[in-house]
C-alpha cells in the first residue's frame, strides 16, 4: 500500500464532518438545522458501516488484499460519526440534561436501540488497537468484533423507527437492502466453507 493511502482516506473520511460543521456555522442546513445535523451525522454513520462491511467482498472479488488495512480506520469513522450523532442529539434535542435523556431512552424504543448500537461500537473502538488485541487474544477479539453485524441490524431498526413517524421508508429500504446483501454474502461464504472440507475459514 502506498504511504499516502491512509492519510488520504483519513482526509476523505473527515470531509463530511468538516462540511457539516461549515454548513452549520454558515446557516446552510435549512429551516431546522439541529434536526438536519443530527440526521446527517446518523446517515454518515450508516454509510461508513456499509463501507466496513463492503471491504471484505471487494477485497476478494477485486483481488485487492491491501483493502483489509483500511477496514479498521473505516470502523473508527463509524464510531466517530455515531458519537457525533449522539452528541448532537444530547445537545440540540436534550440540552445535555441527563434526566431528560434517560427518560427519552426509556420512553422511545428507537433511542434505546440507537444507544445499544453505540455502546457496541464503543466496545469495538476501544479494543481496535494492537496492544488490546494482544491482551484479549485473537479469538475473543474476533468474537467481540463480530458485534458489527448486530450493530448493522440495530442501526437499520433505529433508522426504520425514526422514519416511521413520517411514513418515509425509501432510504431505510436502500440501507436495509445493501446491508442484507452484505450479511447474506458472509452467511453464504461460511456455509460454503462448512460444506466443503479443507477450505480456509471465510474472512470477516
Amino acid at each position: 500500500m502506498h504511504w499516502s493511502a491512509k492519510p488520504l482516506f483519513l482526509l476523505l473520511g473527515c470531509l463530511p464532518g468538516i462540511w457539516l460543521f461549515w454548513s452549520a456555522v454558515n446557516d446552510q442546513l435549512g429551516a431546522n438545522p439541529a434536526e438536519a445535523l443530527v440526521r446527517s451525522l446518523g446517515d454518515w454513520s450508516l454509510r461508513f458501516l456499509v463501507l466496513v462491511l463492503l471491504v471484505t467482498p471487494l477485497r476478494i472479488w477485486a483481488g485487492w488484499p491491501v483493502l483489509a488495512r483500511m477496514r479498521r480506520m473505516a470502523g473508527l469513522f463509524v464510531f466517530f460519526y455515531a458519537s457525533l450523532h449522539l452528541l448532537a442529539y444530547a445537545w440540540f434535542d436534550m440540552g445535555f440534561e441527563l434526566d431528560r435523556i434517560v427518560e427519552d431512552v426509556l420512553k422511545r424504543p428507537f433511542i434505546l436501540v440507537g444507544m445499544t448500537a453505540w455502546a457496541l461500537l464503543f466496545l469495538m473502538a476501544a479494543t481496535s488497537f494492537d496492544r488490546v488485541i494482544r491482551v484479549m487474544g485473537a479469538h475473543r477479539w474476533r468474537w467481540l468484533h463480530r458485534s458489527v453485524y448486530a450493530v448493522a441490524c440495530l442501526a437499520v431498526l433505529h433508522f426504520f423507527w425514526m422514519r416511521s413517524g413520517k411514513n418515509d421508508y425509501a432510504e431505510v429500504a436502500v440501507y436495509a437492502g445493501v446491508l442484507a446483501l452484505l450479511l447474506a454474502w458472509r452467511i453464504w461464504r461460511r456455509l460454503k466453507v462448512n460444506l466443503l472440507p479443507g477450505k480456509q475459514k471465510p474472512p470477516r
